[in-house]
């Protein structure tokens, strides 16, 4: 039995990342084809971002409910139910004929499906993988990174020749069978093989909801890291929402190109940073325990002067430049975004941190794609996407803070958390 994790968490990782693939594609597939969407139900730049608005709202709101159940019941299941419920939702997207039916199914049915896939993803990851701990949540994230660009190409390529009620239909039955495959191959096992001893006794002792709560909400440091990643994600949900259409605005590029283009620069060098990031974190780990939280600040702190040039470019070549290089740097700080709070978090709590911690993220984060929509209605999407940059700077001053003032204090080390 303990020699099963040594090959499983490989296994684990790779039905993941598929699954992750399309939790991420499934999302981006909407922003690909704004456009086509706008023209066929003659919705307003603010209805079209309304609908990400309360897809957000929603997965902020359902993301901590989910991170709390995974503490408690199976991941395995949490799991393959989030995959089949925003799968549905993305194939019924396709048959919508107004605002309210967007909402219904893109907003609510898609978003909280996707609110319980992480949180009990992640743990899974964290739970069999100590020493890989931040190089495996890097190849996880690649997946959404290699989710959004494949699929902003393919919702953009079949938009185009099909129609944008095609590209949900392909992205939801395929999630469909993917939901199939991790009810059969995922494993529905609780202990943490690494971390323990061979001849460890089991745990009896499970945590309440009020023991869960107490200690996560008694880690300062969590607070910090929230806060900074609301901003990273109100970034990068207005950055996903409205960069294909400003590409086809102020460049007149295609929409299957734009699609394309907004997406792959960024998304191709934020798979080096964050493979980069994981594996040189990993190596200092143990002989510098602050390594994952100044990947963090450095990847906020160096990204944000290219989200300004990024919007504010009148040259299509220097945005490619300022897509990358943000890209880069954003890799760099995803690559220890949860590795990082698992520092200051014990392992049995990890799901409930995860879930607080998006939740705080994405109820920030959803007021992006309406507040963006509304700056390019009344003055323009340039100055919207140059001004993301501020929010870039404010988090990776949060998190320099929460390095020198509560980091070491909170640190918990990996014998006593498991």
């Amino acid at each position: 039995m303990n020699q099963q994790p040594r090959f499983y968490k490989w296994e684990l990782l790779l039905i993941l990342w598929v699954a992750y693939f399309l939790n991420q594609g499934d999302r981006q597939i909407y922003n690909a084809v704004l456009s086509l969407i706008k023209a066929d139900l003659g919705l307003s730049d603010v209805q079209l971002g309304l609908v990400v608005t309360v897809f957000t709202v929603l997965y902020g709101i359902f993301v901590p409910i989910a991170g709390c159940l995974g503490d408690f019941v199976s991941k395995k299941w949490i799991v393959c139910l989030s995959l089949l419920t925003f799968s549905v939702g993305t194939l019924c997207t396709g048959f919508s004929n107004g605002l309210l039916l967007l909402i219904l199914f893109r907003s609510a049915a898609t978003g909280i499906g996707e609110a319980f896939y992480y949180p009990a993803a992640n743990s899974l990851i964290g739970q069999y993988h100590h020493a890989t701990r931040a190089q495996a949540m890097a190849i996880h994230q690649s997946s959404l990174y290699v989710g959004i660009v494949a699929s902003s190409w393919i919702a953009g390529w079949i938009g185009e020749l099909h129609g944008w009620r095609a590209t949900f239909y392909t992205f939801g039955s395929f999630g469909l069978l993917m939901a199939v495959v991790v009810a059969m191959r995922l494993r529905n096992e609780h202990r943490d093989f690494e971390a323990a001893a061979p001849t460890a006794a089991p745990q009896s002792d499970a945590a309440t909801l009020g023991e869960v709560l107490r200690s996560v909400l008694r880690t300062p440091t969590l607070y910090y890291l929230s806060l900074a990643f609301a901003g990273m994600v109100f970034v990068g949900v207005g950055f996903h929402t409205w960069m294909p259409m400003f590409l086809q605005e102020k460049f007149h590029l295609s929409v299957k190109s734009a699609a394309l283009n907004s997406m792959l620069w960024h998304y191709i060098f934020a798979f080096v940073g964050v493979m980069l990031g994981g594996r040189v974190s990993d190596l200092l780990a143990k002989r510098r325990k602050t390594i994952r939280m100044e990947m963090e600040y450095i990847g906020l702190l160096l990204g944000a002067p290219f989200i300004w040039l990024m919007g504010s470019s009148s040259n299509l070549t220097m945005v490619y430049v300022a897509l990358a290089a943000f890209g880069f740097f954003r890799g760099i700080y995803d690559s220890n975004l949860f590795a990082a709070l698992f520092d200051v978090i014990p392992s049995k709590y990890r799901s409930s941190a995860t879930g607080l911690m998006l939740c705080c993220a994405f109820t920030v984060g959803a007021t992006s794609p309406v507040l963006l929509g509304y700056v390019k209605q009344h003055i323009s999407l340039d100055i919207g996407l140059s001004s993301l940059a501020f929010v870039y700077l404010a988090g990776g001053v949060l998190i320099l803070i929460a390095t020198k003032k509560c980091f070491t204090k909170d640190y918990v080390h990996e014998a006593k958390q498991d």
